[in-house]
């Protein structure tokens, strides 16, 4: 389906913050090792009203296992109107998309839509081009070249970017988003009546948690920013650019809540 451009503090994204509630009883601090730093960050804008999605979202389940690979669903709320509200999606990804279709300067805002490493867009559901898209993007200077871990200590996240080696990248956002990892929904209107979708590392919530300057820099984010229901997962990536014109991922790191 296509539509024509259809320690430091965290800050919120536009001013909103998804609250929820998640005990935490206790948990271990977890470092993600150096040799398990990803090749690309996959992004799927998908939605429960498309009939072309499915397989997609099925292709992510798929990347969401392999280590090397961070991938993530970002469900649009554009296609509403067919005859099912998407449960998952919101307003703020479909404007992510658009954003990334302005700074390719062209109108490809469709679903199922992937954008690999923030910068090279591919039919959802073509896993051959989704892999030459990686591969393709992994050339560009300082794509997924800065390494990011995080590591959970009591109730925060404890998030590291390294110093840049290559001159020509010396800033980006810093952002973490929590995740659900599996959300299967029953769906009994539109185009995808009578079916039931499992939809992978489904961002639940998106926060900017600072700016980084090319620098060894360090953040601290409250676990409690970040839960709500079912959310299981957290990836903070650095990303060049802005919200509002977003450039190449330069760095990424996942972790495990649970």
């Amino acid at each position: 389906m296509t539509t024509m451009t259809a320690s430091h503090l965290v800050s919120r994204w536009s001013g909103a913050l998804w609250s929820g509630a998640l005990g935490i009883c206790a948990i271990v601090a977890v470092i993600r090792p150096a040799e398990a730093e990803p090749r690309a960050v996959v992004e799927l804008f998908t939605s429960q009203g498309c009939s072309s999605c499915p397989p997609a979202d099925q292709i992510i389940g798929d990347l969401s296992k392999d280590p090397s690979i961070i991938a993530l669903s970002m469900p649009i709320d554009y296609w509403d109107y067919l005859g099912w509200k998407d449960t998952l999606a919101d307003s703020r990804f479909s404007a992510r998309q658009r954003a990334y279709s302005k700074m390719r300067g062209d109108r490809e805002v469709y679903t199922p839509q992937v954008v690999v490493n923030g910068s090279t867009h591919v039919v959802g559901s073509d896993r051959a081009g989704i892999e030459n898209a990686i591969g393709k993007t992994d050339k560009g200077t300082g794509v997924m070249s800065v390494p990011v871990t995080m590591s959970l200590a009591g109730k925060q996240i404890n998030v590291s970017v390294a110093a840049s080696n290559e001159p020509a990248v010396s800033h980006g956002e810093v952002w973490i988003c929590s995740i659900a990892k599996s959300v299967p929904i029953a769906i009994t209107r539109g185009e995808n009546r009578g079916q039931q979708v499992t939809y992978h590392n489904v961002v639940r919530n998106l926060l900017k948690v600072g700016d980084w300057t090319g620098r060894s820099e360090s953040w601290t984010v409250p676990i409690e920013n970040l839960t709500r229901d079912g959310v299981d997962g957290a990836v903070v990536y650095v990303q060049d650019g802005s919200r509002e014109r977003p450039g190449p991922m330069l760095g990424a790191a996942y972790t495990s809540l649970h």
